[in-house]
C-alpha cells in the first residue's frame, strides 16, 4: 500500500461490475477520480479523472461491455481478464483544477502498472 495515497477522500473499495450479471457501478455522476486495483496482486492497475467519472468508467471495459472511445485496448482486455479480482474507489469533486491536481500527484507516485 502506499501511504501518500492515505491523504486523499476515498469512497470505500468497491468490487468492479460486470456488466454480463447486471452488477451496480457506484462512482461520482460529476467530477471524479477512480482509482482500480487487483485484489489478488495487491497491485493499482490505474487511475483516470473525468468530468462524469461514472461516464467515464463505463469505458474501462471492452466493447461491447464498454463504452466510450479509448484507444488503449490493453487496458481494457487487463480489467476484463482480471475482472473478478477488480477493486475501485473514487474521489469527488466540486472543483476540476481540484481534480486534474489531484491527478498530477497521484501520477507523480509512479505506483500504477498503467501511470497514464
Amino acid at each position: 500500500m502506499c501511504k501518500e495515497l492515505d491523504n486523499y477522500n476515498w469512497s470505500e473499495w468497491h468490487t468492479f461490475p460486470d456488466p454480463r450479471k447486471g452488477e451496480v457501478l457506484t462512482a461520482p455522476f460529476g467530477c471524479g477520480l477512480y482509482q482500480l486495483k487487483n485484489k489478488h496482486t495487491e497491485e493499482y492497475i490505474l487511475f483516470g479523472i473525468s468530468s462524469n467519472c461514472a461516464y467515464r468508467m463505463t469505458s474501462l471495459l471492452p466493447s461491447p461491455l464498454g463504452r466510450g472511445t479509448r484507444n488503449n485496448a490493453s487496458k481494457r482486455e487487463y480489467i476484463l481478464d482480471n475482472l473478478s479480482s477488480i477493486f475501485y474507489r473514487t474521489i469527488s469533486f466540486l472543483d476540476k483544477d481540484d481534480m486534474k491536481q489531484t491527478e498530477k500527484e497521484i501520477k507523480k507516485l509512479n505506483i500504477h502498472q498503467y501511470n497514464t
